[in-house]
């Protein structure tokens, strides 16, 4: 074999290592390559399953847990009540010439129907309600979140404080712990739950709403003779039907119960972020007296007159608003006249509660029971005075 013929042997076999040389990496990398993709693969399905385990979990929270738990206690209210109306012709039909034709046209009787919200206090059926959801009704229907209705008892109820106690016949109920509303915290979580134009029926579910304490301690106008005082006040949207049901903190502990809203007038309805709950701690105290009486007792005498300061009066005593009230008259031998009140004295406070006009301290006496003393914080001659005055009857 000549030189040229070696050379040329020589270089094919070098080609040929060569080729396979390639061939092999090439395949090696393809594996390479494969195999990474399938890590890859694996790593973002894990990462994408782990997220979606995380999104999962972060939807459930301490709000839905509330929710979950308290739910089962809340009721739909629905009422039927007889109202006794007067015909506005009765003077005119009571002509006995008319009256053989007509009858007596004096008044008559119709039935209403209303709902409300409620809850559960009780395993064994006591349940909360307002004064004018169910206070006045002849039949009382409360329907349950597994569907079941029952006739409700009135137990008690007060008008002026708008608290109603209701009884149905069952036990080993779910019910609502007694959370402490003097411990409510402005801005924390709130949960309001109830039955809104009667959308509990749909599905034997309450609806629920969320939002904040907004403020505590507001003293309202009087609404029909009910006097709402030391209300909170929240931003959880309340609607027409809301009345009675219960308004929770983030514990699942009912720390009120919603009672009405403010619609901005001018016929406008619905929520506008304005919604208030009576205190449990003050429900607590009226409905033990419910379970005892079926009442409250405010039968005592104060002995006084008063008249809500104007402009007039607040400058001729050198004030600097218009808050309080004036006494105009002390009767002897009252429980006013007994504790040293005199005419011209000025109410300021009654225990925690400050007198802003006559409607004030009316509502205010309401909070009180025969034989109660309490602390009157008074103006006399420039100079803040404390009274004792002991209800009497």
């Amino acid at each position: 074999m000549n030189l040229y013929n070696k050379r040329l042997i020589s270089t094919l076999a070098l080609l040929a290592f060569s080729f396979f040389i390639t061939q092999t990496m090439s395949c090696n990398s393809d594996q390479n390559r494969n195999e990474a993709e399938v890590v890859y693969k694996n790593a973002a399905y894990q990462d994408k399953s782990k997220l979606n385990d995380e999104i999962s979990k972060s939807r459930k929270n301490i709000l839905t847990e509330t929710v979950k738990n308290v739910s089962p206690a809340v009721v739909g209210i629905n009422v039927t009540q007889i109202r006794q109306y007067q015909d506005p012709f009765s003077s005119f039909f009571d002509d006995p010439f008319f009256r053989q034709f007509f009858g007596n046209r004096g008044s008559y009787s119709q039935k209403v129907k209303g709902l409300g919200s409620g809850f559960i206090i009780s395993d064994d059926g006591y349940i909360l309600t307002n004064d004018h959801v169910a206070g006045n009704a002849t039949e009382v229907t409360v329907t349950m979140t597994n569907g079941k209705h029952y006739k409700a008892k009135i137990i008690g109820s007060d008008p002026v404080t708008d608290i109603c106690l209701l009884k149905i016949d069952e036990n080993n109920l779910p019910y609502i712990e007694f959370g402490n509303s003097n411990e409510v915290i402005i801005g924390e979580w709130v949960i309001a739950l109830g039955n809104p134009f009667g959308l509990f029926e749909i599905n034997d579910k309450p609806t629920v709403t969320v939002g904040v304490i907004s403020a505590t301690g507001m003293n309202l106008e009087p609404i029909n003779n009910r006097y709402y005082l030391n209300m909170i006040q929240t931003d959880a949207a309340i609607n027409g039907g809301n009345s009675g049901g219960p308004l929770v903190n983030s514990l699942g502990e009912v720390i009120g119960m919603n009672t009405l809203i403010f619609t901005g007038g001018s016929g406008a309805q619905g929520s506008i972020g304005l919604g208030f709950a009576i205190p449990i701690n003050k429900v607590k105290r009226i409905i033990n007296e419910l379970k005892d009486k079926g009442k409250i007792d405010r039968d005592f005498d104060i002995g006084l007159r008063i008249q809500s300061l104007d402009e007039t009066i607040a400058n001729y005593y050198k004030l600097s608003d218009t808050r309080g009230v004036i006494i105009t008259q002390v009767l002897p031998k009252s429980p006013a006249s007994q504790s040293g009140l005199k005419v011209g004295d000025i109410i300021l406070q009654i225990d925690d509660y400050k007198i802003n006009n006559e409607q004030t301290i009316v509502g205010v006496f309401q909070e009180f029971r025969t034989g109660q003393t309490i602390s009157l914080k008074i103006l006399r001659d420039n100079e803040e005075l404390i009274k004792k005055m002991t209800l009497g009857k």
